[in-house]
């Protein structure tokens, strides 16, 4: 029984392998881990036959075919050996993956993978397994058969492999008509006369009867002179066909041009079989070469293209294929024809006579191609279908492959691919006619043929498929993926020294304009390929790429976007206008300075701002709504590139928002505001007087801890927003990523919620992104304002009204001046007299107020107004700037002011004729200084500015819409939400990342 192999296990050091021997005797090859470290060697089992475990390599197990590569997987250690690595004494076993010995009188066969006896040995066992048995021939028969079986007297002398040798143009004959075997081998010659014309084979088995196109030029097997032999052909040399021929490969990228072997062999064969005897296949072939370097023409040089012009020119008499002018009879299509405007007609003439549409009864998404393909020879192979990843390099699985001839899905597909891959996948090329199969009412099916922009094409070395200019396009149809021929030198079966692969395929599919029923033009395949130059294959790779754009001509669109734009940019001008000059008014000054023009320009970049706001929101929904819910085909996204027109103006609209944003900043942080403290002293009290020894009665100070208090109050509400930013930011984000709206801006006609891993994800639309996190994040900070006004405020907490009743509680009033002329005041008088006061006062008198047993908090008699807009006079902001100027005299931080005595009375000083001066002001003291209370018109609230000027008398305007807010976060609030939107969106734009948008976001707004 035959002993079991040692698994290929390790212990870190030493791996033994079994090696069958011809005996069936183990032995072992071994491979180190590590550096080798001699172990004694434990032998089991019994006779010749063990196995080792343990050990360092002896002696007959070297292993100097073995360690070629390694690959290490946790404990297992995996040798890789080739068979060209093995011996010529030695095969490779196919089972046990190592080099065997051959047996006696054997060597090694042209695979590698078994033996064959040596020259003069004939083979007397053969079971198909590893052994044969091999016996020496007689001197009297030293020569082998073909089959190696017999031994056989060779008259005419031996080949090196031991078998018969017979002259040129002789067949070998080693048995009779019945099978019986010659004792002696005959060399017969065939009859090449004009009655048989016959020629050895290639086998020099039997006769067969010799080329066509022998016997058609010379009658006989013979070619020659004059007349030309090419390609294993024979012509005339008194035919019209030009002689001269190039078989030179050009390869632009690399820089090279160089004799390609297959040119040399079968350009000239293919073009004179063509062109003398109608071939259909040495047309294909001739049209493959052509197709080979590029569909390259110059009418200097008889390449192969020009050799297929020579003769597309010469058989005008010959008729048309299917009616096209550019098919001619035996001939490939190759070509549309050199005129210039051409490819536009090709391309936008006709329509395919079929509708497209995504939903309904009708449904129609299939695009279905096909394609005839020929080999490298001219042989038609067959007609088949696109799907399965016919045309693409990258893997993938199926689903995925076929999702690119899905109508409407725009696809994209990269990959990285091993040159060593593609020249085992692809050692020779197959040449495709691509069609695409559409169906008409009477449902009579139809192809039509789709036209190829090869960006490599040379015309007079002019690479015109890479112009903008569609007119000077030359349209194509034959195409191959990979060429690994035309680039071998010498020998057929060598390495090539360069490649030619499609690395860029894309198949571009345009709307006709103003369709209804989806119908497009015909599809346009756009290929580019590169040149490589063969260096080491295991190293080199290629990055290749496929790709399925979808278009229409968005002309119409652009105008009444320009159109939109202009409009409500003029409106934008006369809003901007209108807010300066009620600026103006406002800081009371009549001059149109640098300062006018500067501010006119702020205006206008936020009015701007929402122009493009609201041109792009519209824009994204219009393609949001438009394409996904449409059941025919009517409209097809922007591509990329047309997008960007859409993006610059999101980030106008950023930038444009960003600069409102600061200023807006800017004008609540430089704001005047003063806190009037209308409480009285209480009494005297007794106080020692510093210096003297004694004292004496003074009035009982006012606290400041109410003013502390309100001024606090009035920080916190600073940055009070209608809307919670961590709920807004987190329910935007779950919607886009758990409940799948971000589904919606792929790139395909689905309007699903949800997507199954297996199938192909199309990329994103930048303008579809847009439109869903901007609706999104719109809806849903239009439900937190409306959540926020309708029902927190009026049974939670209203912050700004709480904000005037505490001014009223604590007995101060708010006076802040936004602009010089112009400000807001929230009158907070208390009218119990005083605030300071104890619980049980306190609730006593809020009971009075409740039962209206005292008078209204009103700055009028009899009226609850507390909040005002005023513009005050020049007269009265004179005063109040004489009294603020010794507030703000020393500028710097407060720590380094100087902290005398002086200065501090100084400051509380001002502070109290402040206080008092703005008391009197309100208590209409200064008669010159006096004001009016009146309601504002409804065009001025409407535009934003008062009509009326405050010459003599300062101007109190009823407010009981609170619109002090305006300085603050709150009042700002549809701002603020642009924004934040716009900023999540540049955000997204950038990174393509609803997360990292998101999160940069909330900090965005954490940071206000």
């Amino acid at each position: 029984m035959a002993p079991t192999a040692p698994q290929l296990r390790t212990n870190g050091r030493t791996v033994c392998l079994p090696m069958r021997s011809p005996s069936v005797t183990y032995q072992h090859a071994c491979a180190s881990a590590e550096p080798l470290t001699r172990f004694p060697c434990e032998r089991r089992g019994g006779g010749a036959t063990g196995w080792l475990s343990s050990c360092a390599c002896p002696d007959f197990a070297k292993p100097k075919d073995l360690d070629l590569k390694r690959e290490k997987f946790g404990d297992i250690v995996k040798a890789q050996l080739q068979p060209e690595n093995c011996d010529n004494n030695q095969y490779f076993d196919i089972s046990a993956l190592s080099c065997v010995p051959c047996g006696a009188n054997q060597r090694q066969d042209a695979r590698g993978t078994s033996c064959v006896c040596l020259p003069g040995f004939q083979m007397i066992s053969n079971n198909g397994g590893p052994t044969i048995i091999c016996k020496k021939c007689p001197d009297n028969m030293k020569g082998v058969t073909e089959d190696g079986w017999d031994c056989i007297s060779c008259p005419s002398g031996l080949t090196a492999e031991g078998k018969c040798h017979c002259p040129t143009g002789h067949i070998l004959v080693e048995r009779d008509v019945n099978g019986t075997l010659l004792s002696q081998a005959t060399c017969e010659l065939c009859d090449g006369n004009e009655n048989s014309f016959t020629v050895a084979n290639a086998l020099r088995d039997r006769c067969i009867r010799c080329e066509p196109t022998f016997v058609n030029t010379s009658r006989s097997c013979a070619c020659s002179e004059p007349n030309i032999l090419t390609g294993g052909l024979c012509f005339s040399s008194t035919g019209s066909f030009p002689l001269r021929r190039i078989s030179t490969a050009r390869y632009g990228e690399v820089g090279m041009s160089l004799t390609s072997e297959w040119f040399a062999k079968y350009l000239q064969s293919s073009a004179a079989a063509c062109w003398v005897y109608a071939n259909l296949t040495s047309c294909q072939a001739l049209g493959n070469m052509c197709v080979m370097n590029m569909n390259s023409y110059n009418s200097a040089t008889f390449d192969a293209c020009r050799l297929f012009q020579f003769i597309f020119e010469n058989t005008g008499g010959l008729s048309t294929v299917h009616s096209i002018s550019f098919w001619r009879q035996n001939l490939p299509w190759l070509f549309y024809g050199d005129q210039l405007g051409l490819a536009p007609q090709v391309l936008s003439t006709a329509f395919l006579p079929t509708n497209f549409s995504f939903k309904g009864e009708n449904q129609n998404t299939k695009l279905k191609f096909v394609a005839a393909s020929y080999d490298i020879r001219g042989n038609f192979l067959k007609w088949q279908t696109l799907e399965g990843g016919v045309l693409q390099l990258c893997p993938d699985t199926e689903t995925r492959l076929n999702a690119a001839y899905s109508f409407g899905t725009t696809y994209q597909q990269n990959c990285e691919i091993p040159i060593s891959k593609i020249l085992t996948d692809f050692p020779t090329p197959i040449f495709y006619d691509v069609y695409l199969e559409y169906t008409v009412e009477n449902q009579h099916q139809y192809i039509l043929a789709v036209p190829v922009l090869n960006l490599n094409l040379q015309h007079n070395k002019m690479f015109v498929n890479q112009d903008s200019n569609s007119g000077k396009w030359l349209l194509t149809r034959r195409i191959f993926l990979v060429d690994a021929v035309s680039g071998r030198e010498n020998d057929l079966g060598s390495q090539p020294r360069v490649i030619r692969v499609a690395t860029q395929i894309s198949l571009s599919i345009r709307l006709v304009p103003n369709t209804i029923n989806g119908n497009i033009y015909p599809p346009l395949i756009t290929i580019a390929y590169s040149d490589i130059d063969i260096k080491d294959d295991n190293s080199q790779s290629v990055k290749v790429s496929f790709s399925v754009t979808y278009e229409m001509d968005h002309g119409e669109a652009d105008i009444q976007t320009d159109i939109a734009l202009g409009v409500l940019g003029g409106l934008a001008v006369l809003a901007s206008l209108l807010k300066t000059a009620g600026w103006k008014r406002r800081i009371g000054s009549p001059m149109i300075d640098l300062q006018t023009v500067m501010k006119f320009l702020v205006y206008y970049a936020g009015y701007l701002a929402n122009v493009f706001f609201i041109i792009t929101v519209g824009t994204g929904l219009y393609w949001l709504i438009f394409f996904k819910a449409q059941k025919s085909v009517s409209v097809l996204l922007p591509m990329p590139v047309q997008e960007e027109r859409f993006v610059t103006y999101v980030g106008c609209a950023f930038a444009l928002k960003a600069l409102q944003f600061l200023h807006t900043l800017i004008s609540q942080i430089t704001i005047d505001i003063f806190f009037i403290d209308w409480e009285r002293p209480k009494g005297k009290v007794l106080k020692a007087v510093e210096g003297e020894g004694g004292v004496r009665s003074a009035t009982v100070p006012v606290s400041i801890w109410r003013t502390y208090f309100v001024a606090n109050e009035w920080n916190e509400i600073q940055t009070v927003r209608k809307i919670n930013s961590l709920f807004q930011v987190f329910i935007v984000l779950f919607f886009l990523e758990v409940v799948g709206f971000k589904n919606l801006a792929l790139m395909d006609s689905s309007s699903s919620l949800s997507r199954s891993p297996p199938s192909y994800i199309a990329p994103y639309s930048r303008i579809l992104r847009y439109a869903v996190s901007a609706a999104l994040w719109l809806a849903i900070g239009i439900i937190q304002i409306m959540f926020f006004a309708v029902f927190y405020e009026r049974f939670i907490e209203d912050k700004i009204r709480q904000f005037v009743d505490l001014c009223s509680m604590s007995n101060i009033s708010v006076f802040l001046l936004s602009h010089k002329c112009f400000g807001y005041y929230i009158h907070g008088r208390s009218v119990h007299g005083h605030a300071d006061t104890n619980m049980e006062e306190m609730n006593m008198n809020l009971k009075r107020e409740s039962e209206n047993l005292c008078s209204q908090r009103g700055l009028e008699s009899n009226t609850d107004g507390q909040t005002f807009q005023i513009a005050i006079s020049n007269q009265m902001r004179q005063h109040y700037d004489k009294i603020h100027e010794t507030l703000i005299r020393k500028n710097g931080p407060a720590r380094l002011l100087s902290s005398s005595a002086s200065t501090l009375e100084q400051s509380i000083k001002a502070y109290h004729m402040m206080n008092k001066f703005l008391g009197s002001f309100i208590d209409h003291v200064h008669k010159e200084m006096d004001y009016s209370i009146k309601d504002k018109l409804l065009l001025e609230r409407i535009l934003g500015m008062e009509f009326m000027e405050p010459v003599e008398k300062s101007i109190f305007y009823n407010d009981e819409s609170y619109s002090f807010s305006s300085v603050l976060y709150y009042g700002n609030e549809a701002t603020l939400l642009i924004f934040d939107l716009l900023f999540f969106c540049v955000v997204d734009l950038a990174c393509q990342n609803f997360i990292l948008a998101a999160f940069l976001t909330y900090l965005q707004q954490e940071g206000q």
